[in-house]
Order: C-alpha cells, then structure tokens, then sequence
C-alpha cells in the first residue's frame, strides 16, 4: 500500500505531454518556501479550507468527537481527539474539509492513472511520481512505475534527491526521466533552508548520469536565499558535468501556499514575495544560458 495525498490529472509542467501526476505522502525535507505542506508530514492529516466553508452546520451533528462548532455563522475546529473518520469530510458538501493522505494498491493506484492513456499517448505524456517525495515510498513507487511501464507509459520521478541510493535503484529501470531538485549549492546553507545537507543529493545526482539516466533539473529560485551570483554560478559548473541533463528549469517563487498551512492548523514561515519573483527567475534562467547550460526559461 501507499500513501498519496492529491492525484493531479491533466498536468502539464510534471514533464512532457499530458500527465497525471500522483503527490506521494511525506519528505525528509522541510524546505521555507515549501509550496505542498500538505505532503510533509507521513500521517494522514485533516484540512479546513475555510474559504469553502458554507457555515451549514452539517459536521458539528456529523462528528462523534464534538470537535466542531458552529457560532454566529462562524466555524471553528478543535484538532485535538481527532481520529480521521471523516464522517465530517463526507457530511461537508462544499468540501471544505478534506483529507491528505489516502492508502492505494498498485492495482487501485494504476486504474486511475490509466484513464487518460489517449491524453497520453497523443501528447507524448505519461505519469509523474511527486509529492512531499516519493523516494521515501520507494518500494511501493516502483511497484507502481513498473506497472506504468509494462503498459507503455512514459514515467518520469518528480524529487528531492534526498534518498539513499538504493530508493533510486528500485525505481532506476522503470523511470524514464528524472525532474531533480537542486536548492542550494552550499551544504552548509541548504542545511539551513531545507533542515538536511545536499551532499547526498549532487551524488545521487552524479550517480544517474554515471547510468545514463535523463535529468532535467529544477531550481526553485527564492528571492535573497539562494538567487546570488555565487550560487548560481557554482549550480551551473556543478551542472555542466552532469553528461545526462535535458535542461534547467528555473521556478518562480510565490506564497500562495500560506492558506495551506492555515488549512493544517499549522504557521507558515515563508519568504515574503515582492512582485519581482519573474524577474529573479528569468535572471538565473539568463545565467545559466551563458554557461552553456539548456535552459527553460520561466515565461515560455
């Protein structure tokens, strides 16, 4: 069994073609500017999206802990007692509570993605494994991978690069291309940002393309954390070594995800965005180019 927490069909930036990409639970990582809260921890949580909430009253009778009430039109929530029944979930029609973190066979996992292989095979797409990070499912990640591959789907891994290499050799015959991760090129500050080093992440990187495995890399650019020169060019030395590389992605920061860890009971402790995020991303994208490096530039 795994654990997934969102299944996005119809993605379109989780590698080439038309995709459905399946968000794994869990990550070692905890990075400042994380923009998928809902897939760091390993349990199953509860949402509130209040912006959905209906003020109906429907999961105040539903839930048998009396964890919700409903005052002057106004919802709250008490997560403590909370046993993940979601007879609340199941009694809110506007779908304001929702769950993260869903157990799935192979079998269960691979109909789903299975629906759209026209999309697929008409626009050259296939299945993402992401999340949170897969890697830290691998075994059930290549149970699924190698589904998806003997029915002929492209099959791309969507990671952090933090994972002992033997997470990368299960998955390693059935994946097609890899999307890395790359932070921070100093070990130091990517402890820093991300809570782990980056020491095994450039040689598990090192060591796909010692095997012959496609890597696009991407790069999350966050404004005065890992934008600056320095960073930038030792990323596009590092990555000009790498023999296996279809090209860099700089990403735009946003801060959308703040309401997400609202929705989780949780503080967001993000970099404030400033309107320039574009900007600093076509910047690196600009950069590396002039290293020699194949670039996907942010605004194409």
């Amino acid at each position: 069994m795994g654990k997934i927490f969102d299944i996005k069909r119809f993605a379109v930036h989780d590698g080439p073609g038309v995709r459905t990409t399946v968000f794994f639970k869990g990550c070692p990582l905890n990075c400042l500017w994380c923009h998928n809260p809902e897939g760091i921890s390993f349990e199953t949580e509860l949402a509130y999206l209040y912006r959905r909430c209906a003020a109906c009253g429907e999961c105040v009778s539903a839930c048998p802990q009396g964890l919700h009430t409903l005052k002057d039109g106004v919802h709250t929530m008490r997560r403590e007692g909370c046993t993940l029944c979601m007879r609340c979930g199941n009694a809110c029609l506007p779908g304001a509570l929702k769950r993260y973190g869903m157990e799935y066979t192979v079998e269960e996992l691979f109909a789903i993605v299975l629906k759209d292989r026209d999309f697929y095979r008409e626009s050259g797409g296939g299945v993402t494994c992401s999340g949170g990070e897969p890697l830290v499912q691998a075994d059930f990640a290549a149970a699924f991978l190698k589904a998806c591959k003997a029915n002929g789907l492209h099959t791309a891994v969507d990671t952090s690069g933090y994972a002992p290499w033997e997470a990368f050799a299960g998955v390693l015959p059935y994946t097609d291309l890899f999307l890395y991760d790359i932070k921070h090129m100093n070990a130091k500050i990517h402890t820093e940002l991300t809570g782990v080093s980056n020491e095994p992440i450039l040689a598990n990187l090192r060591a796909l393309a010692e095997r012959g495995k496609a890597v696009e890399v991407r790069v999350p650019v966050i404004p005065r954390l890992n934008d600056g020169k320095e960073n930038i060019d030792s990323l596009g030395k590092f990555l000009g070594s790498i023999s296996t590389l279809t090209a860099v992605r700089p990403l735009p920061y946003h801060a959308l995800s703040g309401s997400k860890y609202a929705a989780l009971g949780k503080m967001a402790n993000m970099p404030p965005a400033d309107g320039a995020e574009m900007d600093r991303a076509a910047h690196v994208a600009d950069r590396l180019a002039e290293m020699g490096l194949a670039v996907i530039r942010p605004d194409a």
